[in-house]
């Protein structure tokens, strides 16, 4: 509870944050409140109140009073963090470990989210907006491996330099069999679809260019020619009328079914409704009824002939005859979605940027990272233990009787000026349940040092946060600032709150009318899922069996088998099972009634009418009041002491000037 209370605080207090940006010259010069040559000036206090007061444009609506009660807040938070200060609260080792504690725990996830992710999901944003119709030849790995393949794709590009065409280099070398035959062509892609490296290269393209170098991808190889760029359409909605073309139709099925489509694509330049048309003609079972419509789709979810005329229709406009395995379609587009806000759009592209880019781009922050540490790595050391570990495990006993005298204060890691030893190193091990009892060997340990050296890499990058951006720095000094005012509750108002019995009957006789019971029922329930087994539990109960007994026997409520079913004294509005024991009388017991999940049987067993309670009964409540008293009468000490120290000025008469353009 204390830790609660204390994280409460400390997260209350994160409204009174300074925030330090620039601001009008006149505004920095204007003084509102000054204290033992602590300044606070117009500026701080407009971005201060305008944080906490729903926005600037909303605190330059609000009166004057509510201004100045804020500020008299605020001075007095002031007061209390340089009082904190002043007596070196901030160096205290606790307070100093649990500001690092929490620097390290929201520093690593603050770092990613600005380095990778706000600039990745941005820039994804940005690219997603085009689609690119793109054609590749592929190169996939033989026997001598992706140096072969790399080699052979940059013999058919040099060809391609030379004057050759993509499109039949792609028909004879691409061993992408599906899409060779077409010329390379992989129909439009978007990004966040496709392999990152292929991707980034598709974007750096004009239409009809090719990209200067082979690109690897796991599969080999690749050349990459972008055909097409164009706006993407997120999503259109179609409908279509279908003649369809059964397995094994011969071209006199065919020549038919081209005759009828033609003839209802007459009917429709004639004026006749599509959809109407749909529900008399179409083939398609599933829409037909519906007058054709398909709903919305996106691009690839159709089959690309059909796709392919969809998307260059404008709403409205009705395709000329496409033919598909399926038969042959009219098309006409009914409704088309435009790309929306970055802001509607921001979860969507960090879940495709954490699923195809966020890991290979975390892995490259590290790699620079590690040069900019000049991390390095004991090999040799490794492979000293790893011959010698045989078969130890991680957090194993042998380790620390053997080997840990040996090798444990070695050093395995060194970056940032920082030594990290193997003994540190397994320690860290140990607290991570992927290495508990996993064999000590060169695979794990090169593994263990990979991971672990994440953490250091990170921690370490964490230390540089607050000079490179300044809101994580107010952000910390927020939390400092919180820790340090809870630090001062303790020692000025918690610490010095004594209350005894006298005190607690005292107040109870003065306020006992304050402190009453409403009314009551004492009652048990049987509770079971199955209606049928209730009724049969109500006609047992009718035939004289015992409630406590039939409760003990089939009540299925967790918890109360054990208790017959007795739920204790509640108030009458407490709950439904309450309110139903209420409308009976004392030793009767309800028909079965449905409630939660179930059906349920109560007894009432008594009534406890609304009355005084007793000092015994009232003693939690009473003892809360008496401390939120103290507390108050503490706090006011407090605060008169702080303003007979460091003698406060507050010039309310200059708060017209806050919030003024």
């Amino acid at each position: 509870m204390y830790q609660v209370t204390k994280r409460i605080i400390i997260n209350s207090l994160f409204l009174f944050v300074i925030v330090l940006a620039g601001c009008s010259t006149s505004k920095k010069d204007i003084v509102l409140a000054e204290f033992d040559k602590e300044k606070i000036t117009i500026e701080e206090f407009e971005k201060v109140y305008a944080k906490n007061n729903g926005g600037y444009e909303v605190a330059k609506k609000d009166t004057i009073t509510k201004k100045k009660n804020f500020l008299d807040l605020y001075v007095n938070f002031r007061m209390k963090v340089h009082d904190a200060k002043r007596r070196g609260l901030d160096k205290l080792p606790d307070v100093v470990a649990e500001y690092n504690d929490y620097k390290q725990k929201i520093g690593t996830t603050y770092l990613l989210e600005k380095e990778l992710v706000e600039p990745n999901i941005k820039s994804l944003y940005e690219k997603r907006k085009e689609e690119l119709r793109v054609s590749h030849i592929m190169f996939r790995p033989d026997s001598a491996g992706f140096e072969g393949a790399y080699l052979r794709a940059l013999a058919v590009l040099d060809s391609i330099k030379k004057g050759a065409s993509f499109e039949e280099m792609a028909k004879v070398h691409s061993q992408d069999y599906y899409s060779a035959p077409y010329g390379g062509d992989i129909f439009y892609i978007t990004a966040g679809e496709i392999i990152p490296s292929f991707e980034e290269a598709c974007y750096t393209l004009k239409a009809g260019e090719v990209y200067p170098e082979p690109v690897r991808t796991q599969f080999g190889y690749h050349l990459i020619k972008v055909t097409d760029r164009r706006p993407r359409i997120p999503e259109i909605r179609a409908s279509h009328i279908l003649v369809e073309l059964k397995p094994g139709f011969t071209s006199e099925d065919s020549a038919k079914a081209l005759e009828k489509i033609n003839s209802i694509k007459e009917k429709i330049m004639l004026g006749e409704d599509f959809a109407e048309l749909a529900k008399e003609f179409s083939d398609d079972t599933g829409t037909k009824e519906l007058g054709g419509d398909l709903g919305f789709f996106s691009r690839r979810m159709m089959v690309q002939p059909f796709d392919e005329a969809a998307f260059n229709l404008e709403v409205g406009q009705v395709s000329d005859v496409v033919k598909t395995q399926f038969g042959y379609h009219l098309i006409k587009v009914t409704d088309k979605k435009q790309i929306r806000p970055f802001e509607e759009e921001k979860d969507l592209m960090k879940g495709i940027y954490q699923r195809f880019k966020y890991n290979e781009d975390k892995q490259k922050l590290l790699d620079s990272l590690k040069r900019a540490f000049n991390y390095k790595v004991n090999y040799s050391l490794i492979d000293e233990v790893s011959a010698k570990a045989d078969t130890i495990s991680v957090g194993g006993q042998y380790w620390v009787s053997h080997l840990k005298p040996a090798f444990g204060d070695s050093i395995v890691i060194t970056f940032a000026g920082k030594q990290i030893s193997l003994d540190t190193l397994l320690a860290r091990a140990e607290q991570l349940p992927e290495y508990m009892n996993r064999r000590i060997n060169k695979s794990t340990l090169d593994n263990i040092v990979n991971r672990i050296s994440e953490d250091f890499l990170l921690a370490e990058a964490v230390e540089y946060l607050p000079a490179k951006y300044p809101q994580f720095a107010e952000l910390m000094e927020e939390y400092k600032n919180g820790i340090l005012i809870f630090k001062l509750q303790e020692e000025e108002v918690w610490n010095k709150i004594q209350i005894d019995e006298n005190k607690l009957r005292e107040y109870w006789e003065k306020n006992k009318e304050k402190f009453q019971w409403p009314d009551r029922v004492e009652y048990s329930e049987i509770f079971v899922r199955n209606d049928s087994l209730a009724r049969e539990i109500y006609k047992m109960l009718k035939a004289g069996e015992e409630f406590d007994s039939l409760a003990a026997k089939y009540t299925e409520r967790p918890g109360f088998k054990e208790k017959n079913g007795y739920h204790g004294i509640k108030p009458v509005l407490d709950n439904l099972l309450s309110q139903k024991a209420d409308q009976l009388k004392e030793g009767e017991f309800s028909e079965p009634f449905q409630n939660t999940n179930g059906y349920s049987i109560v007894k009432l067993l008594k009534r406890h009418p609304a009355g005084m309670k007793t000092f015994e009964e009232a003693l939690p409540e009473v003892s809360g009041a008496v401390q939120e008293i103290e507390s108050k009468r503490l706090e006011n000490d407090y605060l008169e002491f702080l303003k007979a120290t460091y003698k406060p000025r507050i010039y309310y008469d200059k708060l017209s000037k806050a919030f003024v353009d």
